[in-house]
């Protein structure tokens, strides 16, 4: 198995966005250079399982919110899904459920044009 480094960097990125922390935050929180976090964000460097653990203990995630996307099943995704709509009311779920249903209708209906655009 191949894991997507570049997918796990964005994902660390934006978790360290949310939580309005700097590169240079994270980096002395998990004793590690600003120029190697930066290398992990954006997929350059591989980082350690231990490091991927150390990251996600800071940033308070779980290391499997961290690799999400990187296995081949749906259940990668509950934990997000879950904080997702933990503050939404029915009503919100309701729109959010409809908007979701629709774009994979849509996605089905369009998916040969994808093959299409990288043929260009």
């Amino acid at each position: 198995m191949i894991l997507n480094y570049k997918r796990m960097g964005k994902i660390i990125k934006d978790i360290r966005s949310e939580r309005g922390l700097s590169q240079a935050d994270l980096a002395e929180y998990t004793d590690l250079s600003v120029p190697y976090i930066s290398h992990i964000e954006t997929g350059r460097s591989k980082a350690s399982l231990e490091t991927v653990v150390n990251i996600a203990n800071t940033l308070n995630v779980t290391v499997d919110r961290l690799l999400r996307g990187n296995q081949n099943n749906i259940s990668c995704y509950y934990p997000e899904l879950h904080e997702l709509l933990s503050d939404c009311s029915i009503y919100e779920k309701e729109v959010i459920y409809d908007a979701a249903s629709e774009i994979k209708k849509s996605l089905r209906r369009n998916k040969d044009m994808i093959s299409r655009d990288n043929n260009t």
